[in-house]
């Protein structure tokens, strides 16, 4: 019943312990035996609430965009659709590894640290502005002569790749699930991944929860014959109203703040602030390439989001990516990468992983609240003119 991260049991001291390890078990129960123990346990304690068990514990057997797995996952409806659910009442994880291997929601104690649109198109997933998309092979636009979406190999071919590569166009599969605190969603190479990246991989995206916030491994595993080049990423939206922009700020290490020219090289760089505020004009489509320990904070009013980029046996993260579509979204983009934009061919930031071998970014993001300051926005919001 249970793999390899998924809970194991322990002594059960209260019936509190019982009940949530009994939720937890229903999850991965098959469909006829999970009502049949969820009716059992609300008859030996009635205080276990069948609606959230039906609702977030059961697994999902519908017809939509069903997952390449043989498990049966916690879900919980959102939108319409039924996304894998992790963590706990007050601090989860909403996921669609159907779609991209997306991380669509992440509430950390009560808050949504991530935007997602209430109309989102879910007809397609990969282009709807929010959550986390995963950027996989390369992070960023490449180009061959001027042509965007091209790169050339170390054979002078030239091959066609997408915008921040295929992973977030691409259904993953739940190879491992714990439902109080992560998950292992994996991306195979396959015909569609092989026309235009001609190498055997697999790629995984491991959230796991943290009491403070929330660790993200990008894992690549090279299972072909030659070297693997790459170099992904991350495109976090973090929920920020367009009216707090000038409240809100990004601090950072020593960096170099640069762009990409049309033809995909990097401009000359310069040296980079140790503080901007989110409304400056500075910010929009530029890297900041670390030149000392790879970091970043970014503080909006009621909260601050610590990135901790240099963890033990990761890959090194080269710079972050600062975005956002426009001055008047309700979204503002930090985005950790390995490498710099078309990196594939002037080599800042790419990796290459020999046959047999693998590598993993990892990321921490921890989240500290200020409530003064959250109640003030709330209370400017409930008193702002309509």
């Amino acid at each position: 019943m249970f793999n390899e991260i998924a809970p194991a049991p322990r002594l059960l001291s209260t019936l509190s312990d019982l009940k949530e390890w009994c939720l937890i078990a229903v999850g991965y129960a098959p469909q006829g035996i999970a009502s049949h123990v969820a009716r059992f346990l609300k008859a030996c304690a009635g205080s276990i609430s069948m609606g959230a068990v039906c609702r977030r514990h059961l697994p999902y057997h519908g017809a939509f965009a069903p997952i390449t797995t043989t498990m049966h996952l916690p879900t919980e409806d959102f939108q319409g659709h039924p996304l894998v659910w992790i963590g706990h009442a007050d601090s989860y994880l909403l996921l669609a590894p159907q779609h991209g291997g997306r991380l669509v929601r992440w509430v950390h104690r009560g808050q949504d640290i991530l935007y997602w649109p209430d109309a989102a198109d879910w007809s397609c997933p990969a282009k709807v502005r929010g959550g986390n998309p995963l950027l996989f092979p390369f992070a960023g636009r490449h180009f061959v002569k001027g042509n965007p979406g091209q790169w050339r190999d170390s054979q002078g071919k030239v091959h066609s790749l997408a915008l921040h590569g295929f992973a977030r166009d691409l259904p993953f599969e739940v190879s491992a699930i714990n439902g109080r605190a992560s998950i292992r969603m994996t991306l195979r190479d396959s015909g569609a991944t092989r026309a235009g990246y001609p190498f055997a991989f697999v790629f995984e995206a491991i959230y796991a929860l943290l009491p403070d916030g929330l660790e993200v491994t990008l894992r690549t595993i090279n299972t072909g014959t030659q070297c693997l080049p790459c170099y992904p990423g991350h495109h976090f939206y973090f929920a920020l109203p367009h009216s707090q922009r000038a409240a809100a700020s990004l601090a950072l290490p020593r960096t170099e703040r640069l762009r990409q020219r049309s033809d995909g090289s990097p401009m000359c760089a310069e040296p980079g602030e140790p503080t901007y505020r989110l409304d400056d004009p500075r910010l929009q489509d530029a890297l900041h390439a670390f030149r000392a320990n790879p970091s970043a904070t970014l503080a909006i009013p009621g909260r601050k989001i610590r990135f901790e980029l240099n963890q033990p046996g990761s890959a090194p993260w080269h710079a972050v990516t600062t975005w956002s579509e426009t001055e008047t979204a309700d979204f503002y983009c930090v985005e950790p990468w390995v490498g710099l934009p078309d990196a594939i061919h002037h080599g800042l930031g790419l990796r290459w992983i020999e046959p047999g071998q693998k590598e993993s970014a990892v990321c921490r993001l921890r989240v500290t609240s200020d409530l003064l300051a959250l109640a003030k926005v709330r209370s400017d919001d409930e008193v702002a003119p309509t």
